[in-house]
């Protein structure tokens, strides 16, 4: 007999957080498979694309080379000289060798720069809906998290207005994700600009989490890191798994002031020491060389995008924001919720995974209750087949 241990035993910050919904997913998605399910799999949140030639070839160039000994923590000169001059060339951002650092992945550069900014008690404006590890990463830091609500009906969009409303004398930073994910929402330049110098003059810390900044379809690509008289109070958060299809590479950045530099520096130093020696040098390959594989995977995704689009319009009851970036389709699955025993979003997604063999995210873990999170990088053939399940199973419940 398996005996748990007291709860005392853990300590009380583990208590504030929940296993990551999206792994969640993916795990019991695994145990299906592994019982011979054949499953539609719109779940995972990466492209399908193989990571590009001249990438993997620089990666095993330096394992041949025997560079895989430990380096220094914030990552060799050359990887943080490729980060900000690729910033720079794209953005018009002025960030030193100094001012950037390589981390383990987007999320290991957010996790950390919460960490370092975020004390008990201090608020931080987090928009609705939101990446699912955003509220929990607050959280354990000890943070409140201040939501913000969007508008369904303006395509989620946040406003400059809306940010200023919810701001309080204990407001530490913002968070924003552009485009977004699950949404696809995008800030415009206008209200970016507008966030950016409001943060400024309050002397809050704006959060800018990029992992999807150049799979931006509703114009030219943006980046607060643009606006350089703000970088005192600006952290760009990056991350080369979306651009360049090397999620399993766990490669990422952060770009900021020189003091927010050494702090996560500081922090990364007792916890991870280096990102991957080799993966450091697959990133200068992917920063530094040619960009034609960005501009392949975002017009391949616009085409997706609208595939996906095309097919949920099919199912009845299925309404769908059209998503300006990021490659995630959020569709409103509320006219299904009530009927067939169905009383969350949760519930729905679980059930259709079980009976219909489709993946899906469900909307509780973006905040908001009757939505799923569909990641449309995968064949048409296979948008066709998990579309027509997802009809069959939603109009059975009926």
């Amino acid at each position: 007999m398996t005996v748990s241990a007291p709860s005392q035993v853990f300590a009380e910050r583990i208590g504030r957080i929940e296993v990551s919904a999206t792994m969640a997913v993916a795990a019991e998605a695994a145990k299906l498979r592994a019982q011979g399910a054949h499953l539609v799999d719109f779940g995972a949140g990466e492209p399908h694309f193989p990571t590009p030639r001249h990438i993997k070839d620089a990666a095993i160039a330096a394992i041949d080379g025997n560079f895989t000994r430990y380096t220094v923590v914030p990552g060799i000169p050359d990887v943080r000289k490729a980060i900000v001059e690729r910033h720079a060339c794209d953005f018009g951002s002025d960030y030193s060798v100094d001012e950037a650092i390589f981390t383990t992945g987007g999320k290991h550069a957010l996790f950390n720069t919460i960490q370092i900014l975020v004390d008990h008690g201090d608020e931080v404006i987090l928009p609705v809906p939101y990446w699912v590890s955003f509220k929990d990463i607050i959280q354990y830091a000890g943070g409140k998290v201040v939501y913000l609500e969007t508008s369904e009906a303006e395509n989620f969009r946040i406003t400059a207005e809306a940010i200023e409303a919810a701001i309080t004398p204990r407001t530490k930073a913002i968070i924003l994700n552009s485009p977004s994910n699950p949404a696809g929402a995008v800030v415009s330049a206008e209200d970016l600009e507008r966030i950016v110098r409001l943060a400024h003059e309050r002397g809050i810390f704006l959060l800018l989490d990029e992992c999807y900044v150049y799979l931006n379809y509703a114009g030219k690509p943006v980046s607060g890191g643009s606006f350089t008289w703000a970088k005192e109070h600006i952290v760009i958060l990056g991350s080369l798994s979306k651009t360049y299809s090397m999620t399993g590479w766990r490669a990422g950045y952060a770009l900021a002031s020189k003091p927010v530099i050494a702090n996560l520096s500081k922090l990364q130093s007792q916890q991870t020491s280096n990102a991957t020696s080799v993966v450091q040098k697959a990133a200068i390959a992917a920063l530094a060389g040619s960009q034609q594989c960005v501009a392949e995977f975002r017009a391949e995704f616009i085409e997706l995008r609208d595939y996906m689009l095309k097919r949920l319009a099919e199912i009845p009851g299925v309404t769908c924001t059209k998503p300006e970036g990021a490659f995630y389709v959020y569709p409103n699955i509320g006219a299904y919720i009530g009927k067939g025993g169905i009383r969350t979003a949760t519930e729905l997604a679980t059930r259709m995974l079980h009976e219909a063999h489709v993946v899906a995210v469900p909307g509780e873990a973006f905040g908001t209750g009757k939505h799923v999170r569909l990641s449309y990088p995968v064949t048409k053939e296979n948008i066709d087949e998990g579309t027509r399940r997802m009809k069959e199973f939603l109009t059975s419940l009926a």
